[in-house]
C-alpha cells in the first residue's frame, strides 16, 4: 500500500477547531488560524502569506476572497469548502481528498469540496 502524503492545512478562522475534524487532525498536520496561531481578525492577504510562509494549504468556507489568490504561490493551496457541508461530511471529503492526491497537485491551485458527488 503506498504511503499517503501527510498535508500540512491551516484552517480558516470561519471553521471550527481541528478537534471538529477528528479524521483529518488524526491523518494530517492540521493547524486552526485563530486556535493555534492566535492569529484573528487578519485580512484575506495576509492570511494568505501566513499558509504561504508556513507551507500549508487553507480550508475556509470564504471561496471568493480567496479563490483568485490561489495560484499566487506554488507553496500553498487553498481548498474550498461548501457551507452546505456538515462538520462530519467536511471530516470525511477532506480526508478522502487529501489522502488521494498528491502535494502538487494540490499546491498553486482551488479545489472545492461540496457536497455534490461526480458520477463514473
Amino acid at each position: 500500500m503506498p504511503k499517503v502524503f501527510r498535508h500540512k492545512l491551516i484552517l480558516d478562522e470561519n471553521l471550527p477547531t481541528r478537534e471538529n475534524f477528528p479524521l483529518l487532525n488524526n491523518r494530517f498536520d492540521l493547524k486552526h488560524i485563530a486556535a493555534d496561531y492566535k492569529q484573528s481578525g487578519l485580512p484575506d492577504l495576509k492570511v494568505y502569506k501566513l499558509a504561504q510562509k508556513e507551507g500549508r494549504i487553507l480550508v475556509t468556507y470564504n471561496i471568493k476572497d480567496f479563490k483568485e489568490l490561489a495560484a499566487r504561490s506554488n507553496t500553498t493551496g487553498i481548498i474550498g469548502v461548501s457551507p452546505n457541508l456538515t462538520l462530519d461530511q467536511i471530516d470525511k471529503k477532506l480526508t478522502s481528498l487529501l489522502t488521494k492526491a498528491t502535494k502538487k497537485e494540490l499546491l498553486g491551485k482551488f479545489t472545492y469540496i461540496s457536497g455534490e458527488s461526480k458520477s463514473n
